[in-house]
């Protein structure tokens, strides 16, 4: 139903990008505890997977085929991010993330995590420019993760800063399950690294010979998602399991989460991965999706703008194709909501400068906004 009305709204061009409360936004849509408009601000996106806000009010999306679209005054425009580095769009993978320095006020820098690949394989990257218009310049790669592959699944990837400048990003097992245990390999982890790519020497496996420094946390199967808590600033993720075991964790460092000696989830052709779903030393999911709604980016909700949604948590599902709602108590999830469902595959939601809640969706590709009542 809700796609239906949606696409309906979309052919009568109700869109209104620049307003803080549109006038003519579509059907008003009730939840279980709030009724909200969706506000269309852009169409036609390409496998849109990551956006960012930038203080000149422009909105930067990342498309996993390789462009870097710019929406700015109401409209998406023809115009894209010039001077990207090299992009494998391969399965999976292309430009999955774009983020800026947390001085970006200062440098300009912007970051984007994508695949990339030499006559060797293929791996994923961060890379880093300066933007000056719409042009990127004295563009670097800064990591590429190892071993290479032409594997086309599990890239991850997200980038996150933290309020010390440290920066994360998730790299996904690349099909190979098992190499999500092996610290000699980025598969499966998250890692950490200075803002030029170097490796902090408090990193927790720095030490150990047999084992990548970047690495920070590991036993992950592709982390798509990845967010700092607005409040006491620890790190979360959310990551895809196989047939069921999707997982909401809250990251530690050094910590084995498990997978796949550990999950809730099952091969695609029904056999048992492994029947254990937990196991000593290793950290539980604080939620687990079985059967798997496919979830991929996420927020938290707390500018205000939403009260009967403040400090809940926002998921967006490909394969289960709406919002997820998950309310908690401290980390203990009480409750859950699903909505929007059936309108579309959700990839990503950020919270806006202006309080707002900013969806992705691939088909149809589109980008919007909530209007609460």
């Amino acid at each position: 139903m809700y796609k239906t009305i949606f696409l309906a709204c979309l052919l009568l061009g109700l869109q209104a990008c620049s307003q803080d409360h549109p006038v003519d936004h579509g059907p008003l849509i009730d939840s279980e505890v709030l009724s909200f408009y969706v506000d269309t601000l852009a169409v036609g996106l390409q496998n849109p997977w990551g956006m960012e806000f930038l203080p000149d009010g422009r909105i930067l999306i990342a498309e996993r085929p390789g462009n870097l679209r710019i929406w700015q005054d109401g409209k998406l425009l023809d115009e894209q991010i010039e001077n990207l580095p090299q992009i494998w769009a391969h399965g999976q993978g292309g430009l999955m993330d774009v983020v800026m320095h947390p001085a970006y006020a200062d440098n300009q820098m912007l970051y984007l995590v994508h695949g990339a690949r030499d006559a060797s394989g293929g791996s994923t990257a961060i890379s880093r420019g300066r933007l000056e218009g719409s042009r990127l310049t004295g563009v670097e790669t800064i990591f590429h993760s190892h071993p290479l592959t032409e594997a086309a699944h599990h890239f991850g990837s997200r980038i996150v800063f933290d309020d010390q400048g440290y920066l994360f990003s998730t790299i996904g097992d690349r099909g190979v399950m098992h190499t999500s245990q092996d610290l000699s390999s980025h598969n499966g982890t998250i890692i950490r690294l200075y803002d030029d790519g170097g490796v902090p020497a408090d990193n927790p496996f720095v030490d150990q010979a047999d084992a990548l420094p970047e690495i920070w946390s590991y036993g992950h199967r592709n982390i798509q998602g990845m967010q700092l808590h607005p409040i006491s600033r620890e790190l979360w993720a959310i990551e895809h399991g196989p047939l069921g075991g999707d997982e909401i964790n809250l990251i530690h460092k050094g910590a084995n989460y498990g997978w796949p000696l550990v999950t809730h989830g099952i091969n695609y052709d029904g056999t048992t991965i492994t029947p254990d779903t937990t196991a000593p030393g290793m950290i539980d999911p604080i939620l687990h999706w079985t059967p798997s709604i496919a979830p991929c980016g996420f927020a938290f909700v707390d500018s205000g703008r939403y009260p009967q949604w403040e400090h809940d948590m926002l998921v967006t599902a490909l394969a289960g194709q709406h919002l997820h709602r998950v309310v908690f108590e401290d980390t203990l999830v009480v409750h859950t909501e699903k909505i929007l469902q059936g309108m579309a595959r959700f990839r990503a939601i950020e919270q806006g400068p202006d309080g707002y809640l900013y969806v992705l969706t691939e088909h149809p590709g589109l980008l919007f906004r909530l209007i609460p009542e």
